[in-house]
């Protein structure tokens, strides 16, 4: 104990949203210190009994993607939203919290989470000991609607209802919030990687030519729409034949990337429409003044508000860093212990 206090005088407390595409920190004091992919790149060579060593976390692992010999793996420890791959989340969760303090070991933070709604109990057991193992000294878990409401500069204390969408890389979370807590919820396993699968398997069908994610996340955050009415815009994609087997360029149009995003848009916005059909009624008329507040990397998918505003015929509000809104709000959290407390899961 007398060690943890001690430890706890050299940490700065930090606040982590661990997603499925990127990993953002915040340092208490300090505001946002790290922000890489959620990518761990390991080699079993030379370890002997099926044993792994990490060879890079983050942007130089993201680096290896689809381009590693067989001896080395790029693993993306988290999948939908929670940790698929506990050993390789912990050592990723352990650079972190050592890049935060400079690569001090002597670090044992306070640490705030975000994990998505329809988190089960087994898996919020699987956050929790992950971060301890990597150095914790405590552990607050906090939904990902919540700490994006707070981000988003929402008061979530009032008796009044404000809507999340958040459109994160492995999950899309709606929720309605009142009173420090998640009134009504709904969460799909589609989000920015599920678009990117489905530029893949676009380009396969009409091009016969097989791309990677990067090139496919490329297309996406470069000519991408979800709406009918964008200017046409055209960008070179390259890959590899799929009846030749030789490499190949292709000319894509924003329209062609808009019609491979019909599936993932509409997924989101039936799950907004559900989430709607059960919020209680005075929430509801809350949200027809407030309006609908946009946060996580997928909703920079250009025109996705105004689909989502023809669609609702509700007013649809992006908040000003849709990328750091999580993090930020569970900075915030972090900093206001009282309001931690209150919005923290148990």
């Amino acid at each position: 104990m007398l060690l943890d206090a001690i430890a706890g005088w050299f940490s700065h407390d930090l606040a982590i949203d661990l997603g499925t595409a990127n990993t953002l920190v915040y340092s208490r004091g300090k505001g946002l210190v790290c922000s890489e992919p959620s990518v761990v790149a390991v080699t079993t060579k030379n370890e002997g009994r099926g044993g792994q060593r990490v060879l890079a976390v983050g942007h130089a692992a993201k680096e290896m993607l689809g381009r590693t010999p067989g001896s080395i793996n790029a693993i993306r420890p988290i999948k939908d939203g929670v940790i698929a791959d506990f050993e390789i989340t912990e050592a990723m969760l352990r650079y972190f919290i050592q890049r935060a303090h400079n690569r001090r070991t002597l670090a044992r933070p306070r640490i705030v989470i975000c994990v998505p709604p329809c988190i089960t109990s087994v898996e919020k057991r699987a956050v929790r000991e992950s971060a301890l193992s990597a150095g914790a000294r405590e552990v607050f878990l906090i939904e990902e609607p919540m700490a994006a409401a707070i981000g988003a500069g929402l008061d979530v204390t009032a008796p009044t209802g404000n809507m999340v969408v958040d459109i994160g890389g492995g999950t899309t979370d709606v929720a309605v919030i009142s009173l420090s807590g998640i009134v009504t919820s709904r969460s799909i396993r589609t989000g920015g990687d599920k678009m990117d699968e489905a530029i893949i398997n676009y380009v396969k069908r009409k091009y016969n030519m097989l791309i990677g994610e990067r090139t496919a996340e490329n297309a996406k955050m470069t000519i991408g729409t979800a709406s009918t009415e964008t200017k046409a815009s055209t960008m070179e994609i390259k890959g590899r034949d799929l009846v030749a087997g030789i490499p190949k360029v292709v000319v894509t149009t924003s329209d062609e990337i808009r019609e491979a995003l019909v599936e993932p848009i509409h997924s989101v916005v039936e799950t907004v429409h559900l989430t709607l059909e059960k919020t209680p009624p005075e929430l509801a008329a809350d949200i027809v003044d407030r309006g609908i507040m946009l946060v996580g990397g997928g909703s920079l998918l250009r025109d996705l508000d105004q689909v989502l505003r023809q669609e609702t015929k509700l007013p649809i509000l992006r908040s000003e860093d849709p990328y750091t809104a999580v993090v930020h709000g569970a900075g915030k959290a972090l900093d206001n212990i009282s309001l931690l407390r209150e919005v923290a899961l148990g």
